[in-house]
């Protein structure tokens, strides 16, 4: 048994640095998460990106943990402005995720939904299943992405929908 450890420890060490990321690129893709818009609004404009990497750090305070890739078209605009809504998509939302996950314009992106705001000004999708509206209280530096750890300030909840999911690159419903 510790000769087959060591022989995969070997071939891990023989892997280049892109075979790694590609490696764990793909075991993330089996790393069921639920989908959501990320917007905000403020001094530096409005933005916003579809994120999976979203988890709760605390209920008291309440505290989200937002990942944001430094090459995100929003990335500045979310450093800038300090604010952000977490928007968790419903199953009808999946147009919507496209749009933001991709290279559309933001226009665009907030043209194809209905929008409000809480305290922040952040938008918030009115028929999200959940809104957090946050602050961004720090950001630490997590390789290709910023880790931001949210104050959330402010919550909107609706009924009765079915959650969107993204696992092993599709969108699957829950």
């Amino acid at each position: 048994m510790q000769m087959m450890s060591l022989k995969k420890e070997a071939e891990m060490e023989t892997k280049t640095a892109e075979q790694r990321s590609l490696d764990y690129r793909n075991a993330m893709a089996r790393l069921g998460a639920a989908v959501n818009i990320v917007t905000t609004d403020g001094v530096a404009g409005r933005a916003g990106f579809a994120a999976t990497a979203v988890c709760s750090v605390s209920d008291n305070p309440p505290t989200l943990l937002v990942c944001l890739n430094r090459n995100s078209s929003a990335y500045k605009v979310v450093k800038e402005n300090g604010v952000i809504c977490v928007n968790t998509l419903a199953s009808k939302h999946e147009v919507l995720s496209t749009l933001f996950g991709g290279k559309t314009p933001a226009e665009e992106r907030f043209a194809a939904g209905s929008w409000d705001v809480l305290q922040t000004g952040a938008p918030v999708l009115e028929d999200a299943l959940v809104s957090f509206d946050c602050r961004i209280r720090e950001a630490h530096n997590g390789g290709t992405h910023d880790i931001l750890i949210c104050d959330v300030v402010d919550m909107r909840i609706n009924e009765g929908e079915e959650a969107l999911m993204y696992f092993n690159r599709r969108y699957r419903v829950l």
